[in-house]
């Protein structure tokens, strides 16, 4: 096969491809007689052939894919004109400790934000497929360590964490996040307080910490 037919297939499979695909997925469609650098060469050039028109292909964490470029987003967004849901601001900023510090324990979390994680965030950014626990630290209780994932990366268009966007002094911790995040928005659930805990040693039980609706009215006041 010569370069320009194995160019057309692969080309061809990246465009009828509904996930990123890898470097050992291109290979198994060419029988492993292309080996990795020639496929590097070929997606450079099919990366400049589609330079000016309204997709691109880039490589993102999980492999390469077509995507729409950016400045298309006005438009396609008039297919479906439904504002995106986004997520809250206790989602946004439990990601984004997440995505920065990893990997970190939910008690990590709280000291950095101030509040209590409900276990309902954790679960919502485990569902969406974002973060993961990949170990548990050498602590009373073990903790749980997260850390984020490959589809959090594909999601928002990146090949490593070296591509998230620089945090801002003073920035709110979930911003870099958010103008990322706000094609692939779901629904956010409502967060619940747990109590805190009581000390054995204290005759009455420590003052909770500030809940997101405290917060909020704080906010607006």
């Amino acid at each position: 096969m010569n370069t320009q037919d194995a160019k057309r297939v692969l080309e061809t499979a990246l465009i009828c491809a509904q996930q990123p695909m890898p470097l050992r997925e291109m290979r198994s469609l060419f029988a492993d007689e292309l080996g990795a650098d020639t496929l590097r060469v070929l997606l450079d050039e099919l990366t400049r052939d589609w330079e000016g028109r309204g997709v691109e292909l880039v490589a993102v964490a999980s492999g390469w894919r077509f995507q729409s470029r950016p400045e298309m987003r006005e438009y396609l967004d008039r297919l479906h004109p439904e504002k995106p849901r986004r997520y809250s601001r206790a989602v946004l900023e439990t990601l984004a400790i997440i995505a920065y510090r990893q990997p970190v324990t939910r008690g990590d979390i709280e000291d950095i934000r101030g509040v209590v994680v409900s276990s309902e965030i954790i679960k919502q950014l485990e569902e969406r497929g974002w973060i993961e626990c990949i170990g548990h630290r050498e602590a009373p209780g073990r903790p749980s360590l997260y850390a984020t994932t490959r589809q959090f990366l594909d999601d928002l268009g990146l090949a490593s964490l070296d591509q998230l966007p620089a945090l801002d002094v003073g920035a709110e911790p979930g911003m870099p996040l958010q103008g990322l995040l706000l094609e692939e928005a779901a629904p956010s659930k409502p967060e619940e307080q747990p109590s805190a805990p009581v000390s054995e040693d204290a005759g009455a039980p420590p003052a909770p910490p500030q809940s997101e609706a405290a917060e909020q009215v704080q906010a607006d006041a």
